[in-house]
């Protein structure tokens, strides 16, 4: 059987502060604020059946090898029309209903505010339109995959920093032709723990008011002074004055601030650090995750993972007929 496959790349995002911005138009919908976009990223590979050999494979699903989904990626695949296999909208199908096969791989956890959910949908976004040629830009697709994120409840802002990469400043909320970028010009390496998992879902349903107030706070300090020891100093009040900071991170914290011999043990570090430019750690939002910037995890002895970050956004990396 030919198939034809496409297989695309999105890097990680750890927001460091954001501001939620609801709106009745999903593309509207989104955040304001700032982060990291990673090395360390999700892999999606969409393969295509010809039409004609369509009716005997619904196309699989798989997560890391095994079987699963996520909402978001079947609501892409089904504005792309592509039939569903696996639940959730994606069996709704459109335009030729084409089946396809869809296999996400990540080293990053899930759930613990890396922008899993949102590089998934935007993978299979661009996949899945080259795959089945659907001959939709770079714009259609990131919005179709920044609507589903919206829609499922999983994030406002990952995708469009993921389409963008580098350290993207989110200034305005919403899709392409909506929202509006910004950037820090800057590289770095990026450290990262993970000490489980944090409901993305549970924090967007609730009150947003204290949190947007100091993520609008946060933006405004980094707007005033684009680098990247400001976003990290924003991102640590940001975790205290929105309620979001949690014990284990609360310890990392202040455990590099000893280390790098500019903090008082309490994690509230003014910026500075005393070491290095670009020191520092905080609070990935949203999930129970510390990241730092350089060797800061490594020299407070933390056994980190380790990436950098990605200069070059979500993008193909591999295409043709199997």
């Amino acid at each position: 059987m030919s198939r034809q496959r496409a297989t695309a790349f999105v890097p990680g995002h750890v927001t460091a502060f954001f501001s939620a911005h609801p709106a009745e138009r999903a593309a509207a919908a989104g955040s304001r604020g700032a982060g990291l976009t990673l090395t360390d990223g999700v892999t999606v590979r969409v393969s295509a059946a010809d039409r004609a050999e369509s009716d005997a494979d619904a196309g699989s699903r798989t997560i890391d090898g095994e079987s699963g989904t996520i909402g978001a990626v079947e609501d892409v695949l089904a504005e792309l029309g592509s039939a569903g296999g696996a639940g959730g909208a994606g069996g709704v199908g459109g335009a030729d209903g084409a089946p396809v096969d869809v296999a996400i791989e990540t080293d990053l956890p899930i759930g613990a505010g890396f922008g899993v959910s949102g590089a998934a949908a935007l993978g299979a976004a661009l996949a899945a339109n080259d795959a089945l040629d659907r001959g939709r830009s770079e714009n259609e697709l990131v919005r179709i995959a920044h609507e589903a994120e919206v829609g499922r409840g999983t994030g406002l802002g990952d995708v469009v920093a993921q389409a963008r990469g580098g350290v993207p400043v989110r200034l305005e909320p919403g899709a392409p032709g909506v929202g509006e970028l910004d950037g820090v010009p800057a590289a770095a390496r990026v450290e990262y723990v993970t000490f489980g998992e944090l409901s993305t879902e549970a924090v967007l349903g609730g009150d947003t008011t204290a949190l947007s107030a100091a993520g609008t706070d946060a933006l405004d300090r980094l707007r005033a002074d684009p680098r990247l020891p400001t976003l990290m100093d924003a991102a640590r009040a940001f975790a205290r004055e929105a309620d979001l900071l949690v014990p284990e991170v609360a310890e990392a914290i202040a455990a590099v601030d000893d280390a790098e011999g500019g903090g008082d043990g309490s994690g509230r570090g003014d910026g500075s650090g005393g070491g290095r430019a670009d020191s520092g750690a905080a609070m990935a939002m949203l999930g129970r995750t510390v990241f730092a910037l350089g060797t800061g995890l490594s020299d407070a002895g933390y056994d980190p993972e380790a990436c950098r970050i990605d200069a070059a956004g979500a993008r193909l990396v591999g295409g043709g007929v199997e």
